[in-house]
């Protein structure tokens, strides 16, 4: 479903992908792992253009893109094979949660009004939040909100879902409100990568486990392989570090 092949980006001299080649299967979650800086978003939001790499081809679905010469026909077409899910939700204050989801189906694709409700009604019922539908997000949970934040992604019908660390702003205890939605999708042949820091998360919902460090991949392989048998010293290192016990003086 997607194929990246000698991706580079680079912010003035500083590379941040190094020549990135990585694939993900129909059907497969991806989570990708690794310290802060290593590239793990930009590799995510070049996806999507919403960060524009310098070289390299980008594959989703059946739309191919070459990062050095595209069109903006070409980039449109990349943009509508995938939907991304933000770490602070990005939903519109001022709507309604019914209202958050129906916006992009009425402007951008066009539409009925009560076909775009229809759907946003389901979309809601599907990530169990059918009895907000009329709340604002302010009136909503952190968790709340990243739900409407995934339905409202779901609506574009895309081919791929990108998650940007869709858990780091939430209580610990919200965590498990996103990881069942996300679950139930992996269970429905969903396509989905997922950048995130918390290790239990990506240990629980992916099939497969990248980790980043330096603007290269370090290692991959499957969640319980890489989470708990790391071959690569950057691995083990990392892991190694979240799992230590931070001492204090006072």
């Amino acid at each position: 479903m997607i194929e990246v092949k000698q991706l580079i980006k680079k912010f003035g001299d500083n590379t941040v992908l190094a020549g990135i080649n990585f694939h993900v299967n129909q059907g497969e979650v991806v989570a990708i792992i690794g310290p802060s800086g290593s590239g793990k978003s930009t590799l995510l939001r070049c996806l999507n253009l919403l960060e524009k790499p310098q070289s390299g081809i980008i594959t989703i679905g059946d739309v191919v893109l070459n990062a050095k010469h595209y069109s903006r026909q070409d980039e449109h077409h990349l943009r509508h094979q995938s939907a991304m899910v933000f770490q602070h939700y990005n939903l519109f204050k001022n709507k309604t949660a019914l209202a958050n989801i129906t916006e992009a189906l009425v402007v951008a694709q066009k539409w009925g009004k009560k076909e775009a409700h229809q759907e946003g009604l389901r979309l809601l019922e599907q990530v169990g939040l059918l009895a907000q539908a009329n709340q604002y997000p302010i009136t909503l949970s952190g968790g709340q909100q990243q739900r409407v934040a995934i339905a409202r992604a779901l609506a574009v019908k895309p081919k791929v879902l990108l998650f940007d660390e869709p858990t780091s702003a939430l209580d610990p205890e919200k965590v498990h409100e996103v990881l069942q939605v996300i679950h139930k999708l992996a269970n429905n042949n969903t396509t989905m990568v997922i950048v995130t820091h918390e290790m239990e998360f990506a240990k629980q919902v992916a099939d497969r486990v990248i980790f980043m460090a330096e603007g290269h991949i370090v290692e991959e392989g499957s969640a319980i392989d890489v989470l708990e048998r790391p071959k690569q010293p950057q691995t083990q290192r990392f892991l190694r570090q979240l799992s230590e016990t931070i001492e204090f003086e006072i």
